[in-house]
């Protein structure tokens, strides 16, 4: 999954939202006890963690599951996740135990709901800058230009910002079509008043397409403006800034119109923060000792996450490499989620 998780949330909500009021009482799993031994020393026993599909939590998910293996003595299953289905039925069914990487926008209400019926519960934000969105353009010209700021600085200037098949026109890069962001762009387009100012927007046709057009700017150092997202590979790989929307989120009018295909009237709005949770099931904070220190401590930034997703991008690495990179390369940020005992079981096991 090339694009970000909450592209696509806002249609999923309302299935959610069914999905947790009519939830019935279930009885709680039991779990064993885990015996105090030398082969399980810590109160964790089985654990399914959701293995989403989408790279930052995909190896998310991998990282967790050497951790709570290795460190805590977890016997952890990898299951397939994707939003819908996993929330769904976290809030129903009680499982998978963890979902690492939950982007809740769209989904808050339902899942709020969940964890004040103490069903679900809010561990760590699995990313401390969120999920970001937004019109970017590249360091270099960011460097070269001071002056640009932001979307309105950059409107100041379509010379800079040249449209590859439009002559003495400025081009903004648009998302793949059927993505959320391709309502929002379109929407900030219009709402900026762009066209008038001598820009079009650019269709990427894919996300591919969006990709190979920050990749041939940088090759070739031009000018570049237009929609992008973080945490993403690409970002790891080409330093990008996002430019300031110069205006607050306007939350009724964003979610109101500005994400709707037949909105007439969209408002200027900076783009909300995506806020992204890593979520688990009651029966597993109950039953999952010292390793719930972990989930509820364990948390990164987006820069982190973007170098190392370059990384698995430019070395065709899994999840699974990506996590065993990471945990190698940077003991300086994760051995800061765990006790000294844990950090020295997990470096042990690599």
């Amino acid at each position: 999954m090339k694009h970000s998780p909450q592209l696509t949330l806002t249609v999923l909500a309302a299935a959610i939202a069914l999905a947790a009021c009519s939830k019935k009482e279930e009885a709680p799993v039991a779990v064993a006890p885990a015996a105090a031994t030398a082969t399980a020393p810590q109160a964790c026993g089985k654990v399914t963690v959701a293995n989403m599909n989408w790279q930052s939590a995909e190896v998310l998910a991998h990282i967790d599951k050497l951790i709570l293996s290795s460190g805590y003595g977890c016997e952890v299953e990898l299951v397939p996740g994707d939003t819908m289905p996993t929330l769904t039925a976290m809030m129903e069914k009680g499982k998978p135990d963890v979902a690492p990487e939950a982007w809740v926008n769209a989904v808050r209400e339902p899942l709020d709901a969940a964890v004040k019926a103490g069903r679900l519960h809010y561990a760590a934000e699995a990313l401390t800058d969120g999920g970001i969105e937004g019109w970017w353009i590249p360091k270099y010209l960011a460097d070269a230009h001071p002056e640009i700021k932001t979307i309105d600085d950059a409107l100041k200037q379509p010379k800079l910002f040249p449209a590859p098949e439009v002559k003495d026109k400025g081009g903004i890069y648009n998302c793949p079509a059927g993505w959320n962001c391709q309502l929002t762009t379109g929407a900030a387009f219009k709402a900026w008043g762009a066209a008038d100012k001598g820009f079009v927007l650019v269709n990427t046709g894919s996300a591919a397409g969006l990709d190979g057009s920050i990749a041939k700017a940088y090759e070739r150092k031009q000018g570049w403006l237009g929609y992008y997202w973080a945490p993403t590979s690409i970002l790891g790989k080409y330093e990008m800034v996002k430019l300031d929307a110069g205006v607050p989120v306007d939350k009724k009018g964003f979610e109101g119109c500005n994400t709707k295909v037949d909105c007439e009237k969209p408002v200027k709005s900076d783009w909300p923060k995506a806020v992204v949770f890593t979520v688990i099931t009651d029966s597993f904070k109950k039953a999952g000792g010292p390793a719930i220190d972990y989930l509820e401590a364990r948390s990164w930034r987006n820069d982190t996450v973007n170098q190392l997703l370059a990384w698995m991008s430019d070395n065709q690495a899994t999840g699974e490499d990506g996590a065993k990179y990471f945990l190698k390369s940077h003991p300086e940020i994760w051995t800061t989620w765990v006790s000294p005992e844990v950090a020295g079981k997990v470096k042990a096991s690599l």
